[in-house]
């Protein structure tokens, strides 16, 4: 019923080691996770009681959800675009449109077959989830909400990848869109449900959040209590509302699929006569773009990166929708700011803006080089006489200029929070001594912040140009970065539930650090590993896991907030080697980054 196009993908999405291996990664984390909340439980004493076991049980059970949630959330809808936008990039999208295959074939197929992976993984991430059940704290009716939700979740965003990437031609352009239009979405449900119980207050706003909402409707599924089980699931109601946001987002883009598409061919215009009878002076002075020749800059890289629309010709609506999301978590961020001390205060809208700028940083500078490959313009540009720092140098900095409305809202946010005093605190009375601790650390949270935006922009570039294929690349950049990310919120989120302190779960953050640097080994050395390449791979979650702990421990927002220089340097230290790293190679090396030689030859 499907199609040929999912059919393949059912048949080939098994036979790839990616596969088995995601899963096993899958798994390996969840396990590292139950490891950790078991060493912090067991801290409470030699053994556990029934109603411990029983809490500690819910607690696993509500950091399984909410870990999946996150990554099944956007996974999902990057999966689904990225699928998409490469074969538009690749051209092999218009040969779909040219054979018998019905819309609803190719859009649907397109999308469950992209989403294949993330529904095997769900499957297993389910009998995890079952075995919670033994410890108490949670019923099996509990579980399978949860597990609904997350379903559910998966198949709305995808379907909104696929349906963005069907309306615009670019990839980063349906990245981009993809990752805010879900924030966007989370964000205005909110907002709604705000506004709506002070203007309407007879609605059942509770309900409607709870139905539309997938934070809220896992949260009633994990914590339910006496008087909600006796109503109706607002797992089910989501599910239903999700269902019908799926529907009506894949008809739309069946409806939609040949007036977006093709959307960027040129029309091929019929030569007239008077094409043939312009004398040689006219046809010296004749070129194909209309209007005035533009004069090419040295760097013929730089200049067709900043000077022409090579990213599509609406990226203007990815800065807009980014700075109305960028605003609505600034503005509820702001607002919570009240007059006594809040640990972590500042976190609470500094780490979205931050991850949101990453993520689109390290999209566009992994797309910047995946488009050119696709569409065969790399090759050209590796036969030309350009040097390996014009290319190089040239692809950044037009990315820099691209997305330099991304690189700002981070650090003004953290200017507001140091204003506000929040990024740091004195003893009452010592008000010289708060602003000076408040601008020492501005000063270290800003140029730390552009360091990682560096270390995101060239971390794209590389991959891209180590990779072969453009849909692996995409996905090692973006995944990197998200687990980054995610990883070190994680960590965060487990040393605070213990209290501050991490000795009880020394054995799990090995691990954690063991996988880490795993997986930045594989992703950075791959098939051409270096020295320099491994030793970053090593330092990277060492420095990151040390100006962590070192920030958790002296208690931010107290009179006993540490000073920012240590861990600045720390990650300073890590984060620059690491750029330099991979800028070595990509310099000095340009023929091996590129593949175009290799080791054994």
């Amino acid at each position: 019923m499907l199609g040929p196009i999912f059919a393949r993908e059912f048949v080939t999405v098994p036979r790839s080691d990616r596969h088995y291996t995601g899963r096993a990664a899958a798994l390996g984390g969840l396990w590292t996770l139950g490891i950790t909340a078991w060493l912090t439980a067991s801290a409470l004493g030699p053994s556990m009681t029934l109603g411990e076991s029983a809490r500690f049980g819910r607690l696993l059970f509500q950091i399984y959800a909410f870990v999946a949630l996150v990554l099944v959330v956007f996974f999902s809808s990057l999966t689904a675009a990225g699928a998409v936008a490469r074969e538009k990039d690749r051209r092999t999208f218009l040969l779909l449109l040219l054979s018998d295959l019905r819309d609803s074939e190719i859009v649907l197929g397109k999308m469950l077959g992209s989403l294949l992976p993330i529904g095997l993984l769900l499957l297993g991430i389910l009998p995890v989830l079952s075995v919670l059940v033994l410890l108490g704290g949670i019923r099996p009716e509990q579980v399978l909400q949860a597990w609904l939700v997350l379903l559910t979740s998966g198949i709305v965003s995808g379907s909104l990848g696929a349906c963005v990437a069907l309306w615009r031609d670019k990839a980063y352009q349906s990245l981009a869109f993809s990752v805010l239009g879900v924030v966007l979405y989370l964000c205005l449900v909110r907002v709604v449900s705000s506004v709506g119980a002070v203007v309407w207050p007879h609605l059942p706003w509770t309900t409607i959040l709870a139905w539309s909402d997938p934070v809220t409707a896992l949260l009633a599924a994990v914590e339910q209590t006496p008087e909600s089980v006796e109503q109706f699931p607002a797992a089910i109601g989501y599910a239903f509302v999700m269902v019908a946001f799926s529907v009506t987002l894949n008809l739309i883009g069946i409806w939609r699929l040949r007036v977006w598409n093709p959307g960027r061919e040129a029309i091929q215009q019929r030569e007239s006569k008077q094409d043939y009878e312009l004398d040689e002076k006219a046809r010296e002075r004749a070129h194909a773009a209309p209007g005035r020749p533009r004069e090419v800059w040295p760097n013929p890289v730089l200049w067709r990166e900043i000077r022409t629309r090579a990213y599509g010709r609406r990226t203007i609506l990815v800065k807009l929708l980014y700075a109305v999301v960028i605003g609505l978590i600034a503005y509820a961020s702001l607002a919570s700011i009240r007059a006594d001390r809040v640990p972590f205060e500042a976190a609470y809208g500094l780490l979205p803006v931050a991850f949101l700028s990453f993520l689109l940083v390290a999209a566009q500078a992994v797309t910047s080089v995946t488009a050119e490959r696709d569409l065969g313009a790399l090759d050209l540009l590796l036969v030309t006489d350009l040097s390996p720092r014009e290319f190089i140098f040239g692809k950044m900095a037009g990315v820099l200029w691209n997305v330099k409305e991304f690189l700002i809202p981070p650090i003004a946010l953290a200017g507001a929070y140091a204003w506000f005093g929040r990024l740091a605190s004195a003893p009452l009375g010592a008000a010289d001594r708060a602003s000076g601790m408040n601008a020492e650390s501005f000063l270290a949270t800003s140029l730390g912040l552009a360091l990682l935006q560096v270390f995101v922009l060239v971390f794209g570039v590389f991959i891209a140009l180590r990779v072969a294929h453009s849909r692996q690349a995409i996905l090692q950049t973006l995944g990197t970065v998200f687990f980054l990310s995610i990883g070190t919120c994680i960590c965060i989120y487990l040393i605070l539930i213990n209290g501050g302190t991490f000795e009880y779960q020394f054995l799990s953050f090995a691990l954690f650090l063991i996988a880490g640097i795993g997986g930045l080994l594989w992703v950075l050395g791959g098939d051409l590993p270096s020295a320099a390449l491994t030793l970053a791979s090593v330092a990277l979650p060492l420095g990151v896991f040390y100006a962590v702990t070192n920030v958790l421990v002296a208690k931010p927002g107290s009179v006993e907030s540490t000073p920012p220089l240590v861990p600045f340097l720390v990650v300073t230290g890590s984060f620059g080697f690491a750029i330099a790293a991979m800028l070595v190679p990509l310099l000095s090396e340009f023929d091996v980054a590129l593949g175009r030689t290799r080791a054994a030859e």
